[in-house]
């Protein structure tokens, strides 16, 4: 697919990549395009960094960056994108509000369901169980991706079973030690579209923590499970589980067909259906509008937004904020019966592997945006509230969507700079504005 190539080719230096994901094909083949040369990224020659986590662990302490060099994680990400880390400081963050704020102000971080991490939490954890007999719970392992080791249940005798097969003992029987879990309240009356359920996965940029600057992406999707949702049957994971690495083995998955029968909603193309058990974020939408109204999806996204910066916030202080790094993260986020959305986990490194052509299109264009406001040319002023698909929602306080009105929330009518499933008509966007930062360039010389 031909690739859109707005900066000029200038070698800036050298481009390093260590990913699994198809980002890495992508960006050998268009790392031209971005004034970027193929560099040794083995021998430490590079500019630009896109690693996975398991790179940064091993290597970013023992690594000199000059000032213009960037790298795509934060140092410990992991406060944010661990499971049993998001809720601790999630939780830290409530009792902190409540105490500065006041209970009002505490209740906007109630967006995450009740959480135990195991096995530190266990008595805990049977303590609330034994409150509300009967009710379904999910068991998550914290550091594990794509739905690996999630199992639910109804009874303390599975968590008995659990304990018991995660341990193990050779002659001497030494223990090993249990895998962290978190056992959290599953989301029983989740929404459902043609009788599946399903998840949004949302994208988010942060290039600094201190002060907080983050960027919203207009696009995204919602991943289906393959089969009709029940509680009858909590075992079967192609009920339950969304993740795309799940249910591509279920036997009725086909990447490649649409479901146009699962629903009639209205689309700006009839003939487009789910592919790959994925809905592209603006389909999404005018399916819920259409269901319920503009006011009850604006409600619901403005509360998704909600979710994005409190979360950011939780871990404002304990994040290392360093000038190098930024982050692009993966938001899950499950939408109720009654139209509340609840924070599932946050993705350090969300997949770029594509499994559809629309999903292709999705990944190369937010792979691309984000470089642009990486901005390793630095043709950016830093006072860009839109730059392709991103939207700039915090810039140390909320941003707003007008043009000229100050970015103060406590104003009446003040609307959040978000389009979260808006049109996304990017290229006529970096046109027009790369067009007037070249006749503002031309003006001052």
């Amino acid at each position: 697919m031909p690739v859109e190539k707005v900066y000029s080719e200038v070698d800036l230096g050298c481009l390093g990549i260590h990913s699994k994901d198809q980002v890495a094909g992508h960006m050998n083949q268009n790392y031209k395009g971005y004034g970027l040369s193929k560099g040794k990224e083995r021998e430490g020659e590079w500019d630009f960094y896109w690693c996975d986590v398991s790179w940064l662990r091993e290597n970013f302490d023992h690594t000199y960056m000059d000032e213009h060099v960037r790298i795509s994680h934060f140092r410990n990400h992991y406060e944010l994108t661990r499971k049993n880390y998001m809720v601790k400081n999630l939780k830290r963050f409530r009792k902190q509000l409540e105490r500065e704020a006041g209970k009002l102000e505490a209740a906007k971080c109630d967006f995450f369901p009740k959480t135990f991490e195991m096995p530190c939490e266990y008595h805990l954890f049977v303590e609330e169980f034994r409150k509300n007999p009967g009710i379904t719970w999910i068991m998550k392992p914290v550091a594990r991706s794509q739905g690996k080791g999630i199992f639910l249940f109804r009874r303390l005798k599975d968590i008995m079973d659990w304990r018991k097969d995660s341990k193990s003992s050779d002659d001497q029987k030494e223990e090993i030690p249990v895998e962290n879990y978190v056992a959290q309240r599953y989301i029983e009356n989740p929404y459902l579209i043609g009788g599946r359920k399903f998840d949004l996965r949302v994208y988010v940029l942060v290039m600094s923590y201190i002060p907080l600057r983050a960027w919203l992406y207009r696009d995204g999707f919602a991943r289906f499970s393959n089969t009709r949702f029940t509680l009858s049957s909590i075992d079967d994971q192609y009920v339950h589980l969304t993740n795309v690495a799940v249910q591509k083995t279920s036997p009725d998955y086909h990447p490649k067909k649409r479901r146009s029968r699962l629903t009639k909603a209205p689309s700006p193309n009839p003939v487009h259906g789910p592919q790959g058990c994925k809905w592209m974020l603006q389909r999404f939408r005018q399916y819920l509008a259409s269901k319920h109204g503009p006011e009850a999806v604006e409600s619901l996204f403005s509360d998704m937004d909600n979710i994005f910066i409190k979360s950011l916030q939780s871990v404002q202080k304990v994040i290392i904020s360093d000038k190098h790094c930024f982050e692009l993260y993966g938001y899950d986020i499950l939408i109720d019966q009654d139209l509340k959305p609840w924070l599932l986990e946050v993705n350090a490194s969300p997949s770029l592997t594509a499994s559809s052509q629309e999903d292709y299109e999705l990944k190369t264009c937010l792979l691309e945006d984000t470089l642009h406001i990486v901005d390793m040319e630095a043709r950016l002023t830093g006072r860009e509230k839109r730059v392709g698909g991103f939207d700039l929602m915090w810039n140390d306080g909320p941003v707003s969507r007008e043009e000229g009105v100050p970015d103060l929330s406590e104003m009446g009518n003040f609307v959040t700079n978000t389009h979260l499933g808006c049109i996304n008509d990017r290229k006529k966007q970096l046109r027009q504005l790369f067009r007037s930062l070249q006749g503002q360039k031309k003006g001052s010389s």
